[in-house]
């Protein structure tokens, strides 16, 4: 599989983005796939996962209710809807698919980077003050 992320840029506070996540591989719908990022001087952290099917979902406490994690498995696409914007949601945001586990495994594997086996190259998203 091979991922290639999308739609980063630069933002007021208080703004929005759509981050998209285009996947190449006849088995992507079948993946559980995630949204990561990392700030500058930061470790990589977990931003929202959403199941295969996209009927379930999961956020870090620090972006639950401003994005949204969805899918398109026709298109082969995930998305990031990102709204009310801050400037430390500036990272650099990379996508990422899960062959290892099913959604059921709990959100102990949601959210551990180790458990993706793909990741996109990154996109950058700035947030300006």
């Amino acid at each position: 599989v091979q991922l290639q992320a999308s739609g980063g840029g630069l933002v007021q506070a208080g703004g929005s983005l759509r981050l998209s996540c285009a996947a190449s591989g006849r088995t992507y719908s079948s993946y559980v796939m995630g949204w990561f990022r990392q700030a500058p001087g930061k470790e990589r952290e977990f931003v929202a996962a959403i199941s295969s099917s996209g009927g379930g979902t999961y956020y870090a406490d620090s972006v639950k209710g401003r994005f949204t994690i969805s899918r398109d498995n026709a298109k082969n696409t995930v998305y990031l809807q990102m709204n009310s914007l801050k400037p430390e949601d500036t990272a650099v945001y990379y996508c990422a698919a899960a062959a290892r586990f099913s959604w059921n495994a709990g959100s102990s594997y949601h959210t551990t980077s180790y458990w993706y086996d793909y990741w996109g190259q990154g996109t950058l998203v700035t947030v300006s003050s």
